[in-house]
């Protein structure tokens, strides 16, 4: 009984170790995600202007861009996979890997080439255990992107986009990521970033009774495009990356807040378990002495 009695108690100090450690990580994931959700709130009105903006110039205008115009014959596409550094998020990684794989086997389905460029470890190292081919990948700045990480990111997808298929180009770029719609909700998504569709942006402003500004181009309308290109990838990619993050403290959160009740159940049972196991050993105990006094007895009477 007192080897049960120690394992008990060696596996609560165990346990409780644990559950201090799951706290914290709660708790540093509460600090962050509220600073992630205030940085997406900032960041999305300026994205949504951003495609309102460049929907406007390509509806006023006939120019042919890769920013606007689909291509005839949809060769190849890019899809950029947003995950995380780091693991303890429960299923935020795999939902996002999930969906990727999804619409990757989707456009290959359509005879369509897929090139795959991955922000984050667990992501990276998904693909490379599977041995899967991937374009590029980048890591290191996933719980709190900045905008030059944007940058950095939408370099060669801008690049690609303006090369011909022949020459190593894509035709259409999709994103894939975590959407944070709340502290209990996070959804993983696949988004067509380039060729934006006019329509359907279009669309969502008319059924917000939205009116397209008119502009004037100057010195034409393809100039413009050139330079909102940049900008409008770049916009979505952090917004995107910003959603990504909010996501990934939310879904550590919940995850750490669960493990930390499981530890504490655990350690009630675990308790009850040694209290048991003490009850058992002090009422053996006192069979023994009982025990033992009662043969004394016997012993001395027979003399």
């Amino acid at each position: 009984m007192g080897a049960q009695l120690r394992v008990y108690k060696r596996r609560i100090r165990s346990v409780t170790a644990t559950k201090k450690i799951t706290k914290a990580m709660e708790m540093i994931a509460a600090s962050r995600v509220v600073k992630a959700q205030r940085k997406v709130a900032a960041s999305t009105p300026y994205a949504t202007e951003l495609t309102r903006a460049v929907t406007a110039v390509g509806t006023g205008s006939n120019t042919k861009h890769p920013l606007t115009t689909q291509a005839e014959t949809v060769t190849r596409s890019a899809v950029l996979l947003l995950t995380s550094d780091r693991g303890l998020a429960g299923a935020f990684n795999s939902n996002a890997i999930k969906a990727a794989e999804q619409l990757t086997e989707r456009l290959e389905r359509e005879g369509k080439e897929v090139d795959t460029y991955i922000v984050g470890r667990r992501g990276l190292s998904h693909y490379n255990f599977r041995e899967r081919k991937v374009a590029q990948s980048w890591a290191g700045f996933t719980d709190e992107p900045s905008y030059a990480d944007a940058k950095q990111v939408a370099a060669p997808l801008i690049e690609a986009i303006e090369k011909d298929t022949a020459e190593g180009g894509v035709d259409e770029i999709h994103i894939v990521f975590t959407e944070f719609v709340s502290m209990m909700t996070q959804t993983a998504l696949g988004d067509r970033l380039l060729p934006l569709s006019l329509d359907e942006v279009a669309g969502e402003s008319r059924a917000k009774d939205e009116i397209l500004p008119l502009f004037d181009f100057e010195p034409s309308a393809e100039d413009v495009l050139d330079a909102l290109l940049p900008r409008y990838v770049e916009s979505r990619i952090y917004n995107a990356l910003l959603q990504s993050a909010a996501s990934k403290h939310a879904a550590t959160r919940r995850a750490m807040k669960s493990a930390t009740d499981n530890a504490g159940e655990l350690i009630e049972t675990l308790s009850r378990l040694a209290n048991a196991a003490r009850q058992a050993e002090i009422t053996q105990e006192i069979s023994e002495i009982v025990g033992g006094s009662a043969a004394l007895a016997d012993a001395t009477a027979g003399k």
